[in-house]
């Protein structure tokens, strides 16, 4: 199974789309499942159903940083370098997707109620982020196989 395969699987088992993609990744990166589970939740619905940056997108930023980020914050070249990859993989996910922002992505006019929808089928035949994770998961699958070639 592929890490963007596992990270829909995630998805569709109750993940939210910010936790399917980090978690997907999580042994690589060296995180256990429920630090990862932890840390990417606020970012799930566009940032807690706010509806503003995608979730997935958030989760391949998470997974991205904790693989590239410099170690040293004094390092301006490095910094830079990292900036571009965040913009790099921002211009493919936003090429691919026509957006970042989750309301924009689901058609939706802003932040909603806090309470998540439930996870019926009727849901996942609505809505687009399982092929969110999908991009997302995939972007940060060919981050990994560009560095291992």
């Amino acid at each position: 199974m592929t890490k963007t395969e596992k990270a829909v699987e995630l998805f569709k088992s109750g993940y939210s789309c910010s936790q399917a993609v980090l978690c997907a990744f999580a042994p690589e990166l060296g995180l256990d499942e429920q630090t990862a589970l932890k840390m990417a939740a606020p970012f799930g619905g566009g940032m807690g159903r706010m509806r503003e940056v995608c979730g997935a997108f958030s989760g391949l930023l998470m997974a991205a940083g904790l693989k590239y980020a410099p170690a040293h914050p004094q390092d301006p070249a490095a910094k830079a370098a990292h900036y571009a990859l965040v913009q790099e993989l921002g211009a493919k996910f936003k090429a691919q997707n026509g957006s970042l922002i989750c309301r924009e992505l689901l058609g939706l006019p802003g932040a909603q109620k806090p309470q998540p929808d439930p996870r019926t089928g009727e849901y996942y035949k609505k809505r687009p982020c399982a092929d969110m994770v999908a991009c997302a998961a995939q972007l940060m699958e060919e981050l990994l196989q560009k560095e291992a070639n």
